[in-house]
C-alpha cells in the first residue's frame, strides 16, 4: 500500500484504455487482498473521469463482491447511465482476472443555491497534535511492529481520539460503539477537486467498520474476528481537502448476525463535510470474544 503521498496519488492516477475503460495498479502491499479503499478510491476516480466537467460526485455506493488480489491490476469499465439537466449518473464494474469484485454506483451534480443546515462539530474534541498516532495505539494494543502499518498506510497521518470501551473517552451506555479519529494525507494534494474526494474515498474504509467491535473486546485484523467490507456509502456535502485534519466520528448503531453497521460524520473547520455508512463481516472465530 501506499507509503508516500506520491505512492498515494499515483496509484489514483488510473491508465486510459479506451473510452470509459481503465486500468489500475497495484501497490507494493503485504495484505493478502486487496485495501477496500483503493477499489472504492480508483472506482471514484473512473467514474469521474467520465461526468462532465461542471459536476462533482455527491454520493456513492459500493458493493465489495469479491476480494481483490494484490498482485494484479484492476480494471475499471464505466457506464454512462444518465447526463441530465443538474445530474449525472455512472455505475462502475470493477474486474479482475475475469471476475467482478467490485460495483460502485455515483452520482455527479452541479452546484447550485438551496437551503442550509448542519449538525454541529461535537464539544471537546482534542487538537490532533494532542492525540496518539493510530499506529502506536495499534502496536500496543495487538503487539504488532508499528512498521505494519506505516508500510501499508504510511500516506495516511491518522490520531486516535477515543472511543466506548469501558472506561474509554467516549463511554456512553446509550451508543457502547462509539470511536473517533482525526485523520489527514500526510503531504499537500494540490488543488483537483476529484482527486481530494478519491483520497477521501480511500481513507474513509480504513477505521469505520472497526467501530463496530469496540464493545467486544477485539480488534479487526487479530485472528479473533474475521472481517470483511461488504457495502460502503459516502455522501459529499460542503466542499474539503483531504489533506487538512478532518474529524471522523462513528458509531456504530448494531451488530448481529456476523454483521456489523457503522455510520460517520466528518468534519472540517467546524463544519461537517460528509457522511459514511458501512456494513460489513465482524465474524468471531472460535477462539475470538464478544
Amino acid at each position: 500500500m501506499p507509503q508516500t503521498l506520491d505512492e498515494l496519488v499515483a496509484l489514483l492516477d488510473l491508465e486510459e484504455i479506451e473510452i470509459g475503460l481503465f486500468r489500475a495498479r497495484q501497490p507494493d502491499s503485504q495484505l493478502q487482498r486487496a485495501f477496500g479503499g483503493q477499489v472504492l478510491a480508483q472506482a471514484l476516480v473512473a467514474a469521474a473521469r467520465t461526468a462532465p466537467a461542471d459536476r462533482s460526485v455527491h454520493s456513492l455506493h459500493g458493493y465489495f463482491l469479491l476480494p481483490g488480489r494484490t498482485d494484479l491490476p484492476i480494471v475499471y469499465d464505466v457506464e454512462t447511465v444518465r447526463d441530465g439537466g443538474s445530474f449525472s449518473s455512472r455505475r462502475v464494474v470493477a474486474r479482475q482476472a475475469g471476475k467482478v469484485i467490485f460495483y460502485l454506483s455515483s452520482s455527479f451534480h452541479r452546484s447550485e443555491p438551496g437551503f442550509e443546515h448542519a449538525d454541529p462539530v461535537p464539544d471537546g474534541v482534542p487538537a490532533p497534535e494532542d492525540c496518539p498516532r493510530l499506529s502506536d495505539v495499534l502496536a500496543a494494543a495487538s503487539g504488532r511492529s508499528r512498521g505494519l502499518w506505516e508500510h501499508e498506510w504510511g500516506a495516511l497521518d491518522v490520531r486516535f481520539v477515543g472511543d466506548s470501551r469501558p472506561g474509554g473517552e467516549l463511554a456512553d451506555p446509550r451508543h457502547p460503539a462509539r470511536a473517533r479519529f482525526w485523520l489527514r494525507v500526510d503531504g499537500d494534494l494540490g488543488p483537483d477537486p476529484v482527486l481530494q474526494r478519491a483520497c477521501l474515498a480511500y481513507a474513509s474504509d480504513l477505521t469505520l467498520l472497526s467501530a463496530s467491535v469496540v464493545p467486544h473486546g477485539v480488534l479487526i485484523g487479530t485472528r479473533e474476528v474475521q472481517a470483511a467490507s461488504l457495502d460502503h456509502a459516502l455522501w459529499f456535502h460542503r466542499p474539503f481537502r483531504a489533506d487538512a485534519w478532518l474529524l471522523y466520528d462513528q458509531v456504530s448503531p448494531s451488530a448481529s448476525n456476523g454483521l456489523g453497521l457503522s455510520t460517520a460524520r466528518l468534519f472540517q473547520d467546524g463544519a461537517l463535510v460528509a457522511d459514511v455508512a458501512q456494513e460489513g463481516l465482524i465474524r468471531p472465530t472460535p477462539s475470538g470474544r464478544g
